[in-house]
């Protein structure tokens, strides 16, 4: 037992007070028999010291009561939900036991609890929930949403009260983790503010200066805001009040974080921001003549104030997939100032108020196959209070992610898969040669087999073996389909390989016999032997199918049925041979290639791998299918392809001038975000004489727009010029090949 929790004099007070809010918030959701059985668990477990602290030195009893404060006020979760916060971390703890919660507190409180213990052992196992991977796992991992409500909640509360805080690298860890993934899972779940406060709270905590700045400018503005917008309403409120509209008028000035996302987004200034607030009507109508209303108050704004045509946002016709309805427009208000204008009945306000019908998916926020249809659900559940819609988030289960299992590495990485992949697709998933040697693994520290199936959160380990290799009955144990393809490739260079020695052995007997070796014949006895390809003859060889004697015997019965053909043709002179015009050479020009210090003319191509163009350090490899493919000195693959076929490998080297030949190349640039300096670098490229551009593809993230250029060009000098003219353009951060 650790030490027993002692309440500070200012905890008691605050814990008296904290208690009859939360009675009266939780109204009869939580009967008396429940709070006094409540109230003994929690006793018991401050004198046993079972509820230690957290780094901020919080109280633990004090914190739940905070977190089930904002899930019933601010949420709208009542009963179960309230008990589970309070009794998971006993749960977690194993001072209770989850039989004893269903037993004291039904099925449903148990659920929570378990999906609240689950989910926080993940988070405290995980090392890598900066990644969109965690935040799936833990949307599966929780099951039913009301435990992610609860998560979100509890971080709202933590991000309340920590900012007086001494601990400023666990401060720090919690406002980054807020951003990530708390915030746009507010978001998603249509929580607006809720998720502007943990924005605005992570901006103050990260961005302290910044978040200072904009909120004293805002502070030093609001005087004139305010006169401003009691202007602009003054001729709005008349006519809607001699018209006998029942409505209610309100100004709402944009978050601290949002201004600050503005202002980076746009490169621009504090002063420079337009839009800092917006004037929302809410009217009082009847279900069946909210859109009418709506419209004659637009008709009504627009007469006293010009609008912008662009900017009009009529979701009411057709209301926004989430079920967001209102009317916006901007209009040109006194002083020329643009004013964006909202116009909605009190049940749209209310719903959008709450965060039920949240503007995530506008604001660009796409969720995972499938998340748009739970989030719809969740809002029906929470918007329908006339039936018993807490019924229907207790039958509520998430099963987004039923086709993917998440796992762990042993460092605490995590990866994606199918569900129902196994041990060797995982190995596989890490990287071919891992996956090649796996002879099994462990998953949660247990020894399995190949065919074992992963599920969500497993920690895997595999185990490779240098002697292991790929078999073909691995493709019936794979489900993806990187694993069943680097499996096939794996297994044809195999028989490849196979197939070269066994050639090497056929070669070795001709010569212990002194017999002379044509290829050419050997190719004709191939296909009279039946084969398609000279792989599937010698892999027969390598098999031991094919005697390789039979083979030579084989082909002296062809080389002497030859001879005797050739002995029965009539005689002809040498004088009626007649010299045929030979097909014309490719010029010196196109011949830019020496292979094997002396040989010129033989087919080659060049690699795809790593694109070599004229001037590169070059070699040859031997291909299978014949002809000789030409690889960079530093391609990715030389190393391997020179440890495992030395034997296939032929020197090459660049000669004579590459005039007139060019060749494609992709180089990689990184730069600042802005348009004109894609557009500096296409206009380079178009006016270099000896270089063309091909193709081009961006993609910009966190003002810097990363981008691939495929470009023709001639040679290697060509290239560098180039890439120097390219590193010189203002704002590129980064080009390489």
């Amino acid at each position: 037992m650790g030490q027993a929790l002692v309440f500070t004099e200012e905890e008691k007070t605050l814990l008296r007070q904290l208690y009859k809010k939360l009675r009266l918030t939780a109204g009869d959701s939580v009967t008396d028999e429940q709070i006094v059985k409540l109230k003994e668990l929690l006793s018991d477990s401050t004198k046993n010291g079972v509820l230690p602290r957290n780094n901020f030195d919080m109280n633990p009893i004090i914190r739940d009561m905070q977190t089930s404060i904002i899930i019933s006020e601010e949420i709208g979760l009542k009963g179960s939900c309230l008990i589970g916060i309070m009794l998971h971390d006993l749960v977690r703890n194993e001072t209770l036991k989850a039989d004893t919660v269903k037993t004291l507190f039904g099925t449903d409180t148990t659920r929570i609890i378990e999906g609240l213990v689950k989910t926080e052992k993940l988070y405290d196992r995980s090392l890598a929930i900066d990644s969109e991977n965690f935040r799936n796992l833990l949307l599966s991992f929780a099951e039913d949403m009301r435990v992610i409500l609860i998560m979100i909640a509890d971080r709202v509360n933590l991000m309340r009260q920590i900012k007086d805080s001494p601990n400023e690298t666990d401060r720090i860890r919690i406002a980054n983790e807020a951003a990530y993934l708390y915030a746009p899972l507010a978001h998603k779940l249509g929580l607006y503010k809720l998720k502007s406060e943990l924005e605005d709270l992570s901006l103050k905590y990260l961005e302290h200066d910044v978040y200072y700045d904009i909120k004293n400018k805002l502070n030093e503005t609001k005087r004139s805001r305010d006169a401003y917008i009691a202007d602009f309403i003054a001729p709005i409120k008349d006519s809607l009040e001699k018209d006998g509209y029942k409505f209610s008028i309100k100004g709402r000035t944009k978050s601290i974080h949002s201004i600050w996302h503005k202002i980076r987004q746009q490169k621009t200034d504090f002063n420079k921001i337009y839009d800092l607030f917006a004037i929302r009507i809410i009217l009082d109508a009847p279900l069946d003549k909210e859109k009418k209303i709506c419209w004659e108050v637009y008709s009504i704004i627009t007469d006293k104030y010009k609008p912008n045509p662009n900017r009009l946002r009529d979701w009411l016709s057709v209301p926004k997939s989430n079920g967001y309805e209102s009317l916006h427009t901007t209009v040109m208000g006194p002083g020329g100032k643009w004013v964006e204008v909202q116009i909605r009945t009190r049940r749209m306000d209310e719903i959008a108020e709450r965060g039920l019908a949240a503007h995530w998916k506008y604001k660009g926020l796409k969720g995972a196959n499938g998340l748009d249809d739970w989030l719809t659900s969740v809002r029906e559940a929470l918007e329908n209070t006339e039936d018993d819609s807490q019924k229907m988030i207790n039958q509520f289960k998430m099963d987004l992610y039923a086709d993917e299992v998440f796992v762990f590495s042993p460092k605490g990485d995590l990866f994606k898969l199918p569900k129902g992949a196994t041990i060797l697709d995982f190995a596989f998933h890490i990287h071919s040669k891992i996956g090649c040697n796996c002879t099994g693994g462990k998953v949660n520290g247990k020894n399995v087999q190949l065919r074992q199936v992963l599920n969500n959160g497993d920690q895997v380990e595999v185990i490779t073996a240098s002697t292991q290799y790929p078999k073909q009955d691995w493709l019936n144990i794979v489900t993806t389909t990187k694993a069943r393809n680097k499996i096939r490739l794996e297994l044809k260079e195999m028989a490849s390989r196979q197939a070269e020695f066994a050639k090497e052995d056929v070669q070795r007997k001709f010569k212990n016999r002194k017999i002379d070796y044509d290829e050419a014949v050997m190719m004709r006895l191939i296909k009279k032997y039946g084969y398609k390809t000279v792989t599937d003859f010698y892999q027969k060889v390598a098999e031991g199918t094919m005697d390789v004697n039979d083979v030579v015997d084989n082909y002296l019965e062809l080389i002497q049925k030859d001879q005797d053909q050739l002995n029965n043709l009539p005689y002809r002179s040498a004088e009626e041979f007649s010299i045929l015009e030979e097909e014309s050479q490719a010029s010196s020009k196109d011949d830019v290639l020496i292979i094997d210090n002396s040989l010129k003319g033989i087919d080659f191509s060049l690699s795809k791998c790593c694109h070599p163009i004229y001037g590169d350090d070059v070699f040859g490899f031997v291909a299978v299918n014949g002809g000789i493919r030409i690889h960079r000195q530093d391609c990715p693959n030389a190393a391997q392809l020179k440890k495992r076929f030395e034997y296939r490998i032929v020197k090459a080297r660049w000669a004579g001038k590459s005039e007139g030949k060019q060749y494609p190349i992709t180089l990689h640039v990184v730069g600042i975000d802005d348009i004109g300096i894609v557009t500096n670098l296409t206009s380079i490229i178009s006016k270099e004489k000896d270089s063309s551009l091909r193709s081009i593809s961006i993609d910009s993230h966190d003002g810097l727009f990363t981008g691939h250029l495929t470009v023709n060009i001639s040679d290697t000098s060509k290239l560098n010029q180039l890439i120097k003219k390219l590193q010189a353009v203002k704002g590129v951060k980064q080009i390489d090949r």
